[in-house]
């Protein structure tokens, strides 16, 4: 039997959709072929944006048994495993940093699947093959190393096997302990943390928001272009820019991922105000976009964390993953979670520094995320 060939493909749609979402079956949703095509489509990735698309596809007589997204990356925007302090080093020492390989899912920090298997293959089996063509593509292209980032676990042994060293960062989930409904969950509040929590959402209610929830299709695309109105709003008030994702994005979402999609619309009387845009597996919400036409207080926390928990309830989903960073996240009810990234450099002489670094900051985050727990608004005991 031949050896299996890694091939390195400039867009997702010169690799057959069937194809690559055989490989990617545990139903997260931004490894899906229509979510990636919508992102390159749309024009939110590509030559001007820093994020150039080469999917590493391992191919074993003819039949594609293995792949990552991957990226060249020319900064380090996008990614919320942030790596600027090396950026910064190799600066320092009169290096390039850039170009950087990286396995992800660009502007997405939540934790799935970054290695697609056939039946039959174990990541430990393919990822010397993966490995091999990330350093010759590095060596082409003259970059400093390459990362994976928000990897699951079942990657770290076969990783940490090519010696690649691992990094650490704290997100803030909602975990379903088996509520029916969201007095079940706010059962569990000390009396004074849940009163604060039915405040914040009654402000909301008498102000004559209301919410509806929208997927499939009532996603139309005049939904989409007033949500993104609302997240171009939002951008350029936060940050100065538009934002990462294009129009036309977001409207091929609607089009080839409606049925991951789930919007939290809110109305003032007949029109809509704001909203917050996620994406679901069979067992779990992802929290992504928020937008709004007018700040209203504590709005921003009704569609972007109350809505959400209460759709979880509902469908039975066992955990929301609302985004990255967010400490006001505990004091309603979102748990202190570990996530890894991994990553190689090449240049050997910040080794020891980097690891040490590494080290470090893997111990902060244990103690940060022990911190953490001492702030949730449980009930002591719970």
């Amino acid at each position: 039997m031949p050896s299996p060939e890694l091939v390195f493909i400039p867009a997702i749609t010169h690799i057959d959709a069937k194809h690559w979402d055989a490989l990617f079956t545990d139903g997260y949703p931004f490894t899906r072929h229509g979510f990636l095509r919508a992102l390159e489509e749309g024009g939110s990735l590509g030559k001007d944006t820093g994020w150039l698309v080469q999917h590493a596809c391992l191919y074993q007589d003819g039949r594609l048994i293995a792949a990552m997204p991957c990226y060249i990356k020319t900064h380090s925007y996008g990614e919320y495993l942030f790596d600027w302090a090396f950026a910064e080093a190799y600066q320092r020492h009169q290096l390039d940093y850039y170009p950087k390989l990286v396995c992800a899912i660009p502007f997405t920090p939540a934790t799935g699947p970054r290695l697609g298997l056939a039946p039959g293959y174990q990541p430990v089996q393919v990822m010397p093959w993966f490995e091999q063509g990330l350093l010759a593509l590095s060596e082409r292209i003259g970059a400093s190393g390459y990362q994976c980032l928000f990897c699951e676990p079942d990657l770290e042994e076969p990783l940490q096997r090519q010696n690649w060293q691992r990094r650490v960062n704290v997100q803030f989930h909602w975990l379903n302990r088996g509520y029916s409904h969201m007095d079940d969950f706010l059962a569990r509040f000390s009396s004074r943390k849940r009163k604060n929590l039915l405040k914040e959402r009654a402000r909301v209610q008498n102000s004559g928001i209301r919410f509806t929830t929208l997927s499939g299709d009532a996603l139309t695309p005049e939904i989409w272009q007033q949500f993104y109105r609302f997240y171009r709003r939002t951008y350029q008030k936060r940050a100065g820019h538009n934002g990462y994702l294009t129009q036309k994005t977001l409207l091929l979402w609607g089009e080839y991922g409606r049925d991951h999609c789930v919007l939290f619309a809110a109305w003032q009387d007949q029109t809509m105000v704001a909203g917050a845009l996620c994406f679901r597996s069979h067992n779990t919400l992802y929290g992504r976009y928020w937008g709004c036409e007018q700040e209203l207080e504590f709005l921003h926390f009704e569609a972007c964390y109350y809505q959400g928990i209460e759709y979880c309830i509902e469908h039975g989903l066992t955990r929301f993953d609302a985004g990255a960073q967010g400490e006001h996240k505990l004091q309603r009810g979102f748990e202190p979670r570990l996530c890894y990234g991994y990553f190689k450099l090449f240049e050997r002489g910040f080794n020891d520094a980097i690891a040490d670094y590494c080290r470090r900051e893997e111990e902060q985050m244990h103690h940060y995320q022990a911190q953490c727990r001492q702030q949730l608004p449980f009930k002591s005991g719970e």
